[in-house]
C-alpha cells in the first residue's frame, strides 16, 4: 500500500512517524508483509525525509497532488493542513475514486469560516460564546462601544492560527478591527470579523475521528497558543501541548461528546454533507459547562505530536475504519503515560522569523529514552539540518507522570540548539498546577 501525507509541519512528521509503524491488514495490502509499502509526503521537511520520500508539491497545488496520486497509484491520502481541505481537495480526489481522509469542502467550512461555524452552532444548539458578525468596520466599532470589553475579535477566514485577538479594553478591540479590516494583516481572511464575548475558564482540545455516523474520541490535550510563558503575548500556531489534559474528566468528555461532537456530526448529515475525517473542537471549560471556541477539521498542531505517541492502536486501521463507515465497533488503545510537546521556534516568530540557521544536538536528543523530535520548519542541505519555518521543532517526551514527561522533554530541548531559538518554559505546568505543584524548566 502506498500512502501520501500532505503537509510539511510537525503534525505531518507525527502522522508519517505513526503511519510508518502500521502493520494493518486491509484491502490494499495484497502480498506485502507490512501493510504500508511506501510513504510519500508533499512537500515534507528535513525530518520527514528519514521516513518518507518527500515530493516537491505545495499543499495548495491540488491538481499537482491529484496528478501525483494517480501516477503513483496512491492507495490512501492523509491531509494534514487546513488549506487544501478548505479548498476542496477531498472532493476532487473522490471524483477520481481515490481514497482520501478528510472532510468535504462544505464540511471544512467549519474551520474555513468563523461566521459559518458560529451560524452552524446556533442552528444545531451547540454551546458557544455570544457573538455578532460584521463586514463593515464602523458597524463593528459601534457594536464594541455598545457591549464593552473584554471581547475576542476573530478574522473570519484562515489565518494560520493567528487571526484571534483577545482584547481587554474597547481601545484594544477597536485597534484589532483596524488591524484586521482596515490594514488587512490577514488579507482576505479579514473581510468579515466575528466579535465574541470573552469566555472565562480553562481551554482543552478534543479531537474525534468520524465516519459520518459514528465517531471515536481521541485522548484529550491542551495547546498553548500564546508566544510567552503564563499565556502572555500574541497568539501563535501553538507553542506546545500535553496529553491528557487533567481538566477533561470522563464525565466532561461524555458531555462534550453529547452536546458538541454528536450535534456537529448529526447536523452535517442533516444538511446533506456527511462529515468524515477529524473534528477538532477547541473547548473552553466554563462554570456553565463546555463551550466551543473554534472548530478545526484536521489533526491539531502541536496537539497531534502529544497525542499520537500515546496511541497504541494502528493509525492506518483507524483511518480505514472511518473511510469504510466501521467506527461503531472500533476500540482505541492508549499508553497511559502523559506526553508533552515543546515547540522550539525561530527568532522573530510569530512575526517575521529567521531562516537557514544550523540546528545542532538532534542526534543527542534522539538517543534519549521515550523522546522523539518532530520536525516542523526544517530542511536538509548538504547533510545538515537547517531552520526553514517559524515553528522549527516539536520536542516530545513521555513519562510515568506529567512531572516526568515535562522533565524528559525539557532535557531533550536543552540538548538542541540553533541561533536565537526560543520556546516556552511552562508547557505542562497547568497540569501540575492543578495540584499546586507548578514549575518551569530552564532557559536557553
Amino acid at each position: 500500500m502506498n500512502i501520501l501525507v500532505v503537509g510539511s509541519g510537525g503534525r505531518e512528521h507525527a502522522l508519517v512517524w505513526k503511519i510508518a509503524q502500521s502493520k494493518s491488514a486491509d484491502p490494499f495490502r495484497k502480498d506485502i508483509s507490512n501493510g504500508v509499502n511506501k510513504i510519500f509526503c508533499a512537500p515534507g521537511n528535513g525530518g520527514i525525509q528519514e521516513l518518507a520520500e518527500c515530493v516537491n508539491i505545495k499543499v495548495e497545488d491540488i491538481d499537482g497532488l491529484l496528478k501525483f496520486a494517480m501516477n503513483k497509484k496512491i492507495d490512501l491520502t492523509v491531509v494534514g493542513p487546513e488549506i487544501p481541505l478548505v479548498a476542496g481537495i477531498v472532493d476532487k480526489f473522490q471524483e477520481k475514486k481515490l481514497k482520501i481522509f478528510g472532510p468535504s469542502k462544505f464540511a471544512a467550512s467549519l474551520e474555513g469560516s468563523k461566521v459559518f461555524a458560529k451560524e452552524f452552532m446556533i442552528r444545531n444548539n451547540i454551546p458557544t460564546a455570544k457573538f455578532r458578525a460584521f463586514n463593515d468596520s464602523l458597524d463593528a466599532k459601534d457594536y464594541i462601544e455598545e457591549v464593552g470589553a473584554p471581547l475576542v475579535i476573530k478574522a473570519d477566514g484562515l489565518a494560520a492560527g493567528k487571526g484571534v485577538i483577545i482584547c481587554q479594553t474597547e481601545v484594544e478591540a477597536e485597534a484589532a478591527i483596524d488591524l484586521i479590516m482596515e490594514k488587512k494583516v490577514f488579507k482576505e481572511a479579514g473581510i468579515q470579523v466575528v466579535i465574541e464575548e470573552c469566555l472565562e475558564g480553562e481551554e482543552a482540545s478534543i479531537l474525534a475521528i468520524s465516519d459520518g455516523d459514528n465517531f471515536v474520541v481521541l485522548e484529550s490535550s491542551q495547546d498553548h497558543k500564546r508566544i510567552f510563558d503564563n499565556d502572555q503575548g500574541p497568539n501563535t500556531g501553538g507553542m506546545g501541548a500535553y496529553s491528557p489534559a487533567p481538566i477533561v474528566s470522563e464525565d466532561l468528555k461524555k458531555e462534550i461528546s453529547q452536546k458538541i461532537l454528536k450535534p456537529v456530526i448529526d447536523g452535517m448529515k442533516k444538511e446533506g454533507h456527511v462529515f468524515c475525517g477529524v473534528l477538532y473542537a477547541g473547548i473552553m471549560v466554563t462554570k456553565d459547562g463546555p463551550k466551543v471556541l473554534e472548530f478545526n477539521v484536521r489533526f491539531g498542531d502541536p496537539e497531534t505530536e502529544a497525542i499520537l505517541p500515546r496511541l497504541k492502536s494502528d493509525l492506518v486501521e483507524l483511518i480505514f475504519a472511518a473511510l469504510d463507515g466501521k467506527l461503531a465497533d472500533f476500540k482505541l488503545e492508549w499508553d497511559s503515560r502523559p506526553c508533552v510537546c515543546v515547540v522550539m521556534a525561530a527568532g522573530g516568530y510569530p512575526g517575521d522569523y529567521e531562516r537557514n540557521k544550523l540546528i545542532s544536538g538532534l542526534e543527542e536528543a534522539k538517543k534519549l529514552k521515550d523522546v522523539v523530535v518532530f520536525h516542523a520548519g526544517t530542511k536538509r542541505e548538504n547533510g545538515k539540518i537547517l531552520t526553514s519555518g517559524g515553528r522549527v521543532l516539536g520536542v516530545t517526551g513521555l513519562g510515568k507522570d506529567i512531572k516526568e514527561a515535562i522533565a524528559s522533554t525539557y532535557n531533550a530541548v536543552e540538548k538542541i540548539s540553533f541561533q536565537n531559538a526560543h520556546y516556552r518554559k511552562d508547557i505542562g505546568a497547568k497540569a501540575i498546577g492543578r495540584s499546586n505543584e507548578a514549575t518551569t524548566y530552564g532557559t536557553k
